[in-house]
């Protein structure tokens, strides 16, 4: 009979069920050599199930799990292996003075010939990272300069002890931000035959805009889109159209932008003190700050679905889009939570239970009473 292939290329199940099925047929008397052509096997193949068969019976031969168990094994010792983890978790390659910038297969491999002198291949060392629980992603980018003290501190007293402030004093909380947007910003993806990348046609001037924002936990939203750079004169103009067109007391949350703490910006806060504060955030920390939620959004869903030709259209765009974030059965952040709008700020905990972490939890709060939007336009 014509040999059917070799069966070390079939999946475990079909191995085991082959074994099983030549097994039987040698029960009922079929010759091992008929029996190895006819099932596509060889005949020592045979001759081994046959021999274990006659010692611990047909289950001897079912599917087992092979090669080594997750984290056994391999030419790194356990202390070795779990020496090498807890580096790669803990520090970045260029902190140990290695000539790489991100963790990759190759880092890892050179990290193993410095501390133990041992070659691993690359297929090894993925090996590795697999049974370590290591899996690549992409990186947040965190400054240097950053004070993780002060951001720890600024969410476990100083943010909530602003919110019981602004509680008492029925003052609204805003947190601000600024940003550029330019033409030559792409995003998004589109679909086109596998191999053949899809080509936009769009114009090559170059141009842009800036845009100053302020939004609350509730999702309340103050903007103006303006040209030129951002100097303390723009500031003190927003700072002003707010004022006058919200009522009450706020509280303007601002990161450490010089333009914030210039000399203008201040006296202008002290001139209205009994109407508006300005809080400073820990520096470089961007993920403290809901309103780069709203930057995002815009650069992404505004600025990204469109062509503007000049830079009229381009603040048009902008104008446009900001309103519709006010909507949230309309907001793309609100995809599956109708009635829900993620904008609250709590302290989210460390993973160990002693410093809170230096990031926001989304917590829901519900969107009845919402402001109205504060559409402060303005040309240059």
């Amino acid at each position: 009979m014509h040999r059917r292939g070799d069966a070390r290329t079939l999946a475990p199940a079909a191995q085991a069920h082959i074994r099983r099925l030549a097994i039987q047929a040698v029960r009922a008397g079929l010759k091992q050599t008929v029996t190895a052509t006819t099932y596509g096997v060889s005949l020592r193949a045979v001759n081994k199930w046959v021999a274990i068969d006659k010692v611990d019976g047909l289950r001897a031969l079912k599917v087992k799990r092979r090669g080594r168990r997750p984290g056994q094994g391999g030419r790194l010792g356990d202390a070795q292996a779990q020496r090498i983890r807890s580096l790669i978790v803990g520090k970045m390659p260029d902190q140990l003075k290695l000539p790489f910038y991100l963790w990759t297969r190759a880092a890892v491999a050179s990290l193993i010939a410095r501390e133990y002198g041992l070659a691993v291949s690359l297929v090894s060392v993925g090996r590795y990272l697999r049974a370590w629980g290591l899996s690549p992603q992409k990186p947040v980018r965190r400054a240097y300069e950053r004070n993780d003290a002060a951001i720890a501190r600024w969410l476990k007293w100083e943010y909530p002890a602003l919110a019981r402030q602004a509680k008492r004093a029925h003052a609204v909380i805003y947190w601000g931000d600024e940003m550029g947007l330019r033409s030559g910003h792409v995003t998004g993806t589109s679909y086109a035959p596998v191999g053949r990348t899809p080509v936009v046609q769009a114009t090559g001037q170059r141009f842009g805009c800036n845009m100053i924002s302020a939004i609350t936990n509730k999702g309340a939203l103050a903007f103006m889109v303006f040209q030129g750079n951002f100097k303390a004169p723009v500031f003190v103009t927003f700072l002003q159209r707010l004022l006058k067109q919200v009522a009450g007391t706020i509280y303007l949350i601002v990161d450490g932008h010089p333009v914030h703490k210039s000399g203008a910006a201040t006296r202008f806060a002290d001139k209205h003190k009994s109407r508006l504060q300005l809080i400073r955030m820990p520096g470089y920390c961007p993920e403290l700050n809901p309103d780069e939620l709203l930057n995002q959004d815009v650069k992404t869903n505004g600025l990204g679905k469109s062509r503007p030709t000049n830079r009229t259209e381009l603040m048009a765009i902008v104008r446009r889009h900001l309103p519709r974030r006010t909507s949230w059965r309309r907001s793309p952040l609100a995809t599956g939570l109708p009635q829900r709008v993620y904008l609250s700020l709590q302290p989210a905990p460390h993973p160990d239970g002693n410093v809170p972490n230096p990031a926001w939890t989304r917590q829901p709060v519900s969107t009845h009473n919402l402001q109205p939007v504060v559409h402060c336009g303005i040309s240059r």
